[in-house]
């Protein structure tokens, strides 16, 4: 099946066939043909947006003396965003370009007014007002460069084929001349008719890479003045990192309320039952009143460690007096397998993300512990400039996915909203490696 739908599109050779070198294929690709098409087609484009913004610009800043000039600058601004749909479009289907949409308007309120102001407001407005102004003189530039390239390619190629068009007369001493008595063409020979086909073979093959390095001028426009600003990129982003951090915050508190409600709450409870019991049993049977005192004593020691391993698990008080080194071996001397630890840091990083690198070393070894069946199990922490790199190992079954619903998928999202990065390695059969990366000091970008 992956055979046939290759070899239907070109991207598999049949036997016995040999493609040809990307240099020969090129005047004839698909791609290329798409790629002159834009850029015989910018130049009419581009005189459109060029013309539709300077005018409405120039009307507009006119009129601003009157009460006219706002919603004339700011329709004119709407028409460039109009314009900036269609070359992302234009460019989606002849260059291959994805372009996500800019950001949208943010109105505040109802109304026209509210509208002009929001268009007047936004970065994208004026993005593309600037692209209309400078796509003119790349346009004409691209256009003139092309054109000359693909015609005299072109021409100089198909030489043998269409020279005899010339007007042919005797000349002097009977040599046959191409042209008139005021231009000659002397080609009375087959050399100079065969480097003129070589001289445009040269032109052919070179003009779809001199396509393709205008072409990616175009995208670099399009891409960056008719998509999404790298700001509002960054405040998207923050804010879905910030829904993860109050989710996992509220995750956490649940499951901490869970663990109180269901552990160390319920044996206190159990406890102050017993002491109660063993206090109405002490002055008529003293001894089954030693022995539920006795029990009670136990019920608090368990109760104490439940609690001790909820604190560990929030933040162990060795993690903010001694760093991860100590904190990290104090995990590791409590999972089921034996844990090499290594830790390779000159300085602290940020407490924050300290605490994360705590967290993440701490789930990983307890999957480890319940799922991998390994032996042996690694821990290695270095720094990498400005960067905390972890990585857990195991030879276990593997198989371990960061899909989503899987315990590694949360623990990405938690990465994520520090600009943290998690890459799960485990084939099945194993062995598996978990790396993540972090920043040092909890900065994004």
């Amino acid at each position: 099946m992956a055979t046939d739908y290759g070899q239907s599109y070109g991207f598999l050779e049949e036997p016995g066939r040999r493609r040809l070198p990307a240099g020969l294929r090129a005047p004839f690709e698909g791609r290329t043909w798409r790629e002159f098409g834009y850029v015989l087609l910018s130049l009419p484009v581009s005189i459109l947006l060029f013309t539709y913004g300077v005018t409405m610009v120039a009307i507009g800043a006119g009129l601003l003396v009157t009460f006219l000039g706002v919603p004339v600058l700011a329709a004119g601004l709407a028409g460039c965003r109009g314009f900036g749909a269609m070359e992302r479009a234009r460019a989606r289907g002849l260059l291959g370009l994805e372009v996500a949409d800019p950001e949208p308007l943010r109105m505040r309120g109802h109304g026209f007014l509210a509208w002009m102001g929001a268009v007047l407001k936004s970065g994208a407005s004026w993005r593309a007002l600037l692209y209309s102004v400078i796509q003119l003189p790349w346009s004409v530039f691209s256009f003139v460069v092309a054109v000359i390239f693909w015609a005299h390619g072109w021409a100089l190629l198909t030489y043998p084929l269409w020279f005899w068009l010339f007007p042919v007369y005797g000349g002097q001493d009977g040599l046959q001349l191409y042209g008139d008595e005021t231009h000659h063409i002397y080609l009375d020979n087959p050399f100079e008719i065969g480097v003129t086909a070589l001289v445009g073979l040269l032109f052919t093959l070179a003009t779809p890479w001199i396509v393709r390095a205008l072409t990616q001028v175009d995208r670099l426009l399009v891409h960056g003045l008719l998509g999404p600003s790298r700001l509002a990129t960054r405040v998207v982003e923050l804010e879905s990192d910030r829904g993860v951090v109050v989710d996992t915050a509220a995750a956490d508190l649940r499951r901490i309320e869970r663990d109180l409600h269901d552990g160390a709450q319920a044996r206190l409870v159990a406890l102050a039952m017993d002491l109660g019991l063993a206090k109405e049993k002490l002055a008529e049977d003293p001894q089954a009143a030693a022995r539920m005192v006795d029990e009670a004593h136990g019920e608090v020691k368990t109760a104490l460690q439940e609690l001790r391993d909820l604190a560990r698990g929030i933040h162990p008080a060795v993690l903010t007096d001694r760093g991860l080194d100590a904190a990290l071996s104090a995990v590791a001397s409590r999972c089921t397998v034996p844990v090499q630890v290594e830790v390779d840091l000159v300085e602290r990083p940020a407490p924050a993300i300290e605490g994360i690198a705590y967290f993440t070393v701490s789930e990983l070894l307890q999957n480890i512990s319940k799922h991998s069946r390994a032996t042996w199990a690694g821990v290695d922490v270095w720094r990498v400039e400005n960067r905390l790199m972890l990585q857990v190992v195991d030879n276990g079954v593997g198989g371990a996915s960061a899909s989503g619903g899987s315990g590694l998928a949360g623990l990405a999202e938690r990465l994520d909203a520090v600009d943290g990065i998690l890459v799960v390695d485990s084939p099945v059969g194993g062995p598996t490696r978990v790396t993540a990366e972090l920043p040092w000091r909890g900065e994004r970008g």
